[in-house]
């Protein structure tokens, strides 16, 4: 038997795999050197730079707590004011989205990455600038935010107004760029995941615990020392919270597609792809779809359509996903005006219709 030459072995283990996390960065990076990426990066910063305005000088000065991350950094920093509200994001996002990529198997792209840790960041400079010493930002005095000049003490549902129009606008900014700066719907993903309560429910029981614990430490003090003043203490705070809440989500919907937030999706594919977008729609989206019938003009192929009716901020998760698990499938993205019937809306009566 002849034994092999020093090249063949050279050649075997030069032409060895290469792991996938390596892949995957290599994918990144270039994806990143791209201009439309470059493009998108500044539209992912600039619209941090929006949200950190509105978190920074009209929600976390007031105690206001509109869900989300940034709604339980608010309650953390009133209980523990020793880090700054950016940091304690900081310290939640980054392993809530290792925990997305690697438990719920989703994609932890640079973007999403460029994202969640240039908001917190943002927060912290804007904070940092515009308190005169460090005791007033430990403590978020409004009075002094500024110089003064911004104190809306005495108008919190102008500045729950304001403040919520530039974070919704800041994140729609943000999921415009197909990024993503983390938030409690990864957590209401876990929930769901583990006691298959229906996802749309485990975001209400997630924000709305959100905005309880804000009421209960900020609005009536429990857990705080009887000397703090970080936030004026009233129940009346969490229905600010609300509003900023409302207009938080309806800025996000008005930027990503106008005012109407439901996306039509039609999914051609094949029915071996069918059945794996089947089981990822219904088990990880809590979503459901018409699946009908198809056959290729050309090819005379059988195929199958999946058509679903989405909100926009679904969209870039659902692309996403499609791009993962089915890359071939032919998808099209039109708006719908809007949706009525199954988790949507009531059908209105023919008066109603604002055609």
């Amino acid at each position: 038997m002849k034994p092999s030459s020093p090249s063949t072995s050279v050649d075997l283990q030069t032409s060895a795999p290469r792991p996938a996390w390596m892949a995957f960065v290599k994918q990144q990076l270039y994806d990143l050197s791209r201009p439309d990426s470059l493009r998108a990066i500044g539209g992912i910063l600039f619209g941090c730079l929006i949200a950190a305005i509105g978190l920074t000088y009209f929600i976390n000065p007031y105690g206001l707590v509109p869900g989300g991350i940034f709604g339980i950094c608010i309650v953390l920093h009133a209980l523990f004011p020793i880090l700054q509200v950016g940091t304690y994001a900081l310290l939640i996002q980054i392993p809530l989205l290792l925990i997305s990529s690697l438990v719920l198997g989703g994609r932890l792209g640079f973007r999403t990455l460029i994202a969640a840790i240039s908001l917190p960041l943002m927060v912290n400079l804007l904070s940092s600038w515009s308190y005169p010493t460090a005791e007033a930002l430990r403590r978020l005095d409004p009075g002094l935010i500024l110089g003064g000049h911004l104190d809306m003490t005495h108008d919190l549902i102008v500045s729950a107004l304001i403040g919520g129009a530039l974070i919704g606008v800041g994140t729609g900014l943000i999921i415009r760029q197909q990024a993503s700066s983390g938030g409690s719907d990864v957590i209401a993903m876990l929930v769901h995941k583990f006691t298959h309560i229906r996802f749309a429910n485990s975001m209400m029981m997630v924000d709305g615990s959100i905005v309880l614990a804000g009421l209960m430490v900020i609005g009536m003090g429990f857990g705080l020392p009887e000397s703090s003043n970080a936030a004026p203490r009233s129940w009346m705070l969490s229905f600010y919270s609300l509003i900023t809440m409302y207009l938080l989500n309806r800025s996000i919907a008005i930027v990503l597609s106008g005012a109407k937030d439901c996306m039509l999706v039609h999914i051609i594919c094949t029915k071996e792809e069918s059945t794996i977008l089947r089981n990822w729609i219904l088990t990880t989206l809590d979503r459901t779809a018409t699946r009908t019938d198809a056959r290729g003009l050309y090819s005379e192929a059988g195929k199958e359509i999946l058509l679903m009716v989405v909100r926009n901020k679904e969209l870039p998760t659902i692309t996403d996903g499609i791009k993962q698990m089915a890359p071939d499938c032919f998808v099209v993205v039109t708006d719908a005006y809007d949706a009525y019937g199954y988790r949507w809306k009531e059908l209105p009566t023919a008066d109603a219709l604002n055609l």
